[in-house]
């Protein structure tokens, strides 16, 4: 079968490969009918994700149907449409027990499809440990609706959590790319009056215009309305945008006591200025989705209460992944997310 590959930094391509199979009694072979490109992906081809293997099948994003199950799973049958976490997880180490199943002690644990094994840029995945990487899709849920359920959803999702909102805190979510919106309508979810900061004029009207709940501001205006917050900055923040200075605007927009939470993934380095924000106190949290929460949002999802489709602004065949990869690292034609039809 065809399959979308990382061959080399700053090249990526269709190579020839065999179809997946059982290997594990836990494994599950999912047919893929809706994929998606993610900037992770992008950061694999430039060389910034040095776990990943040369010559992988890219892809962390998708929904599809159960083919083949291993003896052992359970939890999903034949025939089900399901999301597929960017995250693989045992469910039974001591990380995983605590929730913390990107740091999972299996060797394929953690972020491993599409970067360490075989992803879903293909029309055939294979899942290791399929009861806790897959998630049934409600059956008023659409493919559509379910795609970004296993990654940036699941990020948004879980950003939201670790920041520990509560009721009527101010919220700051910088970069409004597809995570920073998951993360600002979590936010909401959980009880944030959210602000979400972003630069680019064209995206911030788009923004506006498709998700009309989310106040949607520059950084100069994100700057003023924190200075004037009645506690001296936004009581929690989340730094989604991963750009020039991001990290800085986060920790200065911050109040005492604040948690900074970052989900942005950086091509460079970034400094911790200590002697700098020395008094106030921040508390910083960052690091790869913990995506264990899938069902929840999937219920979110099928009660009305989250939507992302409008971040889908772009669909391509599978076999025009070529096109839809140079659209998406361009940035071209007001993208946001494309949808890989197979």
């Amino acid at each position: 079968m065809q399959s979308y590959c990382y061959l080399s930094r700053g090249k990526a391509g269709f190579c020839e490969k065999a179809k997946p199979v059982i290997l594990d009694e836990r494994d599950a072979i999912v047919r893929v009918t809706l994929s998606s490109i993610c900037t992770s992906d992008l950061h694999i081809i430039r060389g910034s994700v040095p776990r990943a293997v040369k010559g992988v099948t890219l892809g962390h994003e998708a929904v599809g149907v159960v083919e083949q199950i291993g003896s052992k799973v359970g939890n999903v049958a034949l025939g089900d449409r399901v999301a597929i976490n960017v995250e693989t997880f045992c469910g039974e180490c001591y990380f995983c027990n605590h929730g913390w199943v990107n740091n999972c002690t299996d060797k394929d644990g953690g972020w491993a499809l599409g970067c360490r094994i075989d992803g879903m840029q293909a029309p055939y995945v294979r899942v290791p440990y399929a009861d806790t990487g897959l998630t049934k899709i409600p059956a008023n849920v659409t493919d559509k609706q379910g795609l970004f359920v296993g990654d940036i959803l699941a990020t948004g999702y879980w950003a939201a959590d670790i920041s520990e909102i509560e009721n009527g805190d101010n919220v700051l979510v910088l970069g409004g790319g597809p995570t920073g919106v998951c993360c600002a309508l979590c936010a909401q979810i959980a009880g944030g009056e959210v602000i979400l900061c972003e630069k680019n004029e064209g995206r911030g009207e788009f923004l506006r215009k498709n998700f009309p709940s989310i106040k949607v501001v520059t950084p100069k205006e994100a700057e003023r309305l924190c200075a004037a917050m009645p506690r001296g900055g936004a009581d929690r923040v989340i730094e989604a945008a991963g750009g020039e200075g991001t990290f800085e605007a986060a920790w200065k927009a911050a109040r005492p006591n604040a948690i900074v939470t970052v989900v942005a993934m950086y091509d460079k380095a970034q400094s911790l200025p200590l002697p700098d924000m020395y008094g106030k106190n921040l508390t910083f949290k960052t690091g790869g989705v913990d995506g264990c929460k899938c069902a929840e949002i999937l219920a979110l999802i099928a009660g009305g209460k989250l939507d992302v489709t409008p971040l889908i602004t772009h669909t391509f065949p599978f076999k025009e992944l070529d096109k839809a990869y140079a659209l998406f690292a361009e940035r071209r034609d007001g993208v946001m997310k494309v949808a890989i039809t197979y």
